[in-house]
């Protein structure tokens, strides 16, 4: 007997890969669990196949970043922050920060299909006593326009948002005079892909080739480097509202026309802003 529930919940995650570099991804979970009828008629309650699946995940590889130690150019040490990452393929990269920052794992890269064996694994051994086997399913959210995947750090977050290389993948919508804009969306959308978004208060040092954002949250001190040609600085914090309106104002004043944004954070959530070009911007 198995029990089934469909997208379950999400996990937003930034993962290093020797080709692409820092990504930015947010991955539906899809689950099956496998075992023997109760006494009650089932072989576990819905109501806590959620809560229990939800909380191995957010107390684990959510909102870290994922980090294949066997992958080429990648070396790790203590620090004391907790954890150094260092990265010379694709590009020259360092982050430091708390160890709950970060997941590593001992591979050469990084799939789905690596990452849902892992996670069912670590469910597997914590069952409860009527299910044998729990398998994961993660997923990308369907393509159906343009979508660009990111990564910050929200210092100012209370939960596990402040850790400075955790991702998302997230859709993105543009309209202008009453109509969608294709055209715009994939510009905006490929121009962002795999890109660092940082607030320009948490500058700590740049030059022509490398910028540094530090910053010290609840969970600790953190700190990136990485090439600033693939960072995009924002007036204020990175939240998916200042995106938004960060993204309106210039789509808005490259264009000339009034835009309206809709930009996800991850799946299923986001925001809405407008801009005038003959407004000023708040």
């Amino acid at each position: 007997m198995a029990l089934f529930v469909k997208q379950l919940t999400h996990i937003d995650v930034s993962l290093w890969c020797s080709q692409r570099g820092l990504v930015g991804c947010s991955w539906q979970v899809d689950a099956v669990l496998e075992g023997e009828l109760g006494e009650d008629g089932m072989v576990f309650d819905f109501g806590e196949v959620k809560p229990w699946i939800k909380r191995t995940l957010d107390g684990g590889l959510d909102h870290t970043l994922l980090v294949p130690t066997d992958a080429p150019g990648i070396s790790i040490s203590d620090c004391p922050e907790g954890v150094c990452v260092t990265t010379t393929l694709p590009y020259p990269m360092k982050v430091r920060g708390p160890k709950e920052a970060f997941t590593l794992l001992p591979w050469h890269d990084i799939t789905l299909e690596q990452i849902a064996e892992h996670l069912s694994q670590q469910l597997t051994e914590q069952r409860p006593t009527n299910v044998h086997q729990v398998t994961l399913t993660l997923s990308e959210e369907p393509d159906d326009g343009s979508a660009y995947g990111y990564s910050h750090g929200l210092k100012r977050h209370a939960g596990n948002c402040q850790r400075i290389a955790h991702g998302h993948r997230s859709r993105l919508a543009i309209w202008q005079q009453g109509k969608q804009q294709p055209q715009l969306e994939q510009q905006w959308a490929s121009w962002l892909d795999n890109r660092y978004l940082l607030e320009e208060a948490d500058i700590a040092a740049r030059d022509q080739d490398l910028l540094t954002c530090r910053y010290r949250a609840a969970q600790g001190d953190f700190s990136i480097t990485m090439p600033q040609s693939l960072c995009a600085v924002l007036p204020g914090p990175t939240t998916v509202e200042n995106i938004a309106a960060w993204l309106a104002k210039k789509v808005a004043t490259q264009s000339g026309h009034p835009t309206r944004v809709q930009a996800f954070e991850g799946i299923n959530k986001g925001a809405i802003a407008e801009f005038s070009p003959n407004v000023a911007y708040e």
